[in-house]
């Protein structure tokens, strides 16, 4: 997908002495990005501050780690139809300042995104607004009701990337087979939320913690029916399919077996899932309810194993802001979701940190893996492509406080949580949309 509408810089401009990462294009190691007119003319270790040209504008990068710009598949706003919550303006504020260039919105809108014109209007609303680039997903039945499926070929033809119900899993199995059989017929990716709906009824995981809390578990068996209802149905139509987020260590046993069928089958997991486990919710601690739950420490390990040695190919943010009077509630009575554009990077530098993950996995499952899947020109660091990446800076030490984060709502689970590492610069088509002020 090319992205229209966006104004490049003209200026031509090296960024010299990083550290690059670039798994994709198998740069891990010192050099620099030469861009002009908001692409890429040249990138690795011979970009140096002696190789450019007079009239070329340069940039000491000693210190800074370059990569390419993320890709979040998974962000909620509130636009249209509930802007208190967020708006794609605000949302795209707070994805530059977390090094993330695309947001994928999802459509759980009010109206909802099942209909070209609706696609179009999101696509110029961020065209207007935005200082990121965004790209719709659409629905994949009508008002997100499981039970009208919505004119998929129309919503490709309008820009939609993919079709998803967002939070809502499609538990209609032959509607969703009629969906994939479509979806083939377009190349179109469907997107599926796995918890099986009659037993996701709890608000935490299913366990001794949701017993001593009192409140109703939901069993991490509610997500593997359903992932391996979803691998039949793949295996029926050859569709190309996505789990937008596991949780559990049984659905990475059934990913696993669906790759080693070559079934043409990828999966994601949050940020929230990697980083935090169930225990976290402590004293009915609202921030961390999300869909699906947190689960066990035992199970975010897997997780994590799952991510190093890619069984798990996607990592998003699950950005879901949600206001004060749907999260200040008692546990059971509060809304799901969590926001995470802008701590994305920095709390996946802890796993980096911690030894958990190299560097170079976690900008594949954030940045060129996202974008292979969904069929973006963005993503990587490679001469011809969009000049779209990050400067981090890997050892500045941060504490997350409300005040500061730019997202309209601030339902942050990591709300006062020291992090190391994080973004100085993000640059889109040659343009620096985020510069950070200590």
């Amino acid at each position: 997908m090319i992205f229209p509408g966006f104004n490049n810089a003209s200026q031509r401009k090296a960024y010299v002495n990083a550290q690059i990462v670039a798994p994709a294009q198998g740069l891990n190691g010192q050099g620099g990005i030469l861009i002009e007119d908001g692409w890429i003319l040249a990138v690795g270790p011979d970009v140096t501050k002696e190789s450019q040209s007079i009239g070329t504008t340069i940039f000491d990068c000693a210190g800074m780690t370059l990569i390419p710009g993320l890709i979040d598949m998974r962000v909620f706003t509130g636009e249209p139809g509930t802007e208190y919550r967020e708006t794609l303006a605000t949302a795209s504020v707070a994805a530059a300042a977390g090094g993330v260039t695309t947001m994928i919105v999802m459509p759980n809108t009010q109206p909802v995104i099942d209909d070209a014109a609706i696609v179009d209007f999101i696509l110029r609303r961020a065209r207007d607004t935005a200082i990121v680039r965004v790209a719709p997903m659409a629905a994949i039945t009508r008002g997100l009701s499981g039970e009208l499926m919505s004119e998929i070929g129309s919503l490709k033809e309008a820009g939609a990337v993919a079709v998803t119900d967002g939070t809502h899993a499609v538990a209609n199995a032959n509607l969703f087979r009629r969906a994939l059989t479509y979806a083939k017929d377009f190349n179109m990716l469907v997107v599926q939320h796995v918890e099986e709906p009659s037993l996701s009824k709890g608000v935490m995981n299913a366990s001794e913690s949701a017993s001593r809390l009192g409140l109703a578990g939901n069993p991490a068996m509610s997500e593997v029916i359903m992932l391996e209802r979803d691998i039949r149905l793949v295996e029926m139509t050859g569709a190309r399919y996505h789990a937008s987020q596991i949780s559990c260590a049984g659905s990475l046993d059934v990913i696993r077996a669906a790759k080693a069928k070559g079934l043409p089958v990828t999966c994601g997991v949050s940020i929230h899932h990697l980083t935090l486990n169930e225990n976290d919710i402590g004293a009915y601690r609202t921030f961390f309810k999300l869909s699906p739950p947190l689960r066990s420490e035992a199970d975010r390990h897997a997780l994590v194993e799952g991510v190093r040695d890619g069984t798990i190919d996607v990592i998003v943010s699950s950005h879901d802001p949600q206001s004060a009077d749907t999260k200040r509630l008692p546990f059971a009575e509060a809304a799901f979701g969590a926001i995470g554009l802008e701590t994305l990077l920095s709390a996946a530098l802890g796993l980096f940190h911690n030894e958990d993950m190299p560097l170079g996995r976690l900008v594949e499952a954030m940045a060129s893996n996202p974008a292979k899947i969904l069929g973006l020109e963005t993503g990587r660091l490679a001469p011809g492509a969009p000049a779209d990446f990050a400067l981090v800076d890997t050892n500045l030490n941060w504490t997350v406080k409300e005040s500061q984060l730019r997202s309209r709502s601030k339902n942050s689970p990591l709300e006062d949580c020291a992090l190391e590492g994080r973004v100085v610069e993000t640059v889109i088509a040659g343009r620096t949309v985020y510069a950070y002020a200590s």
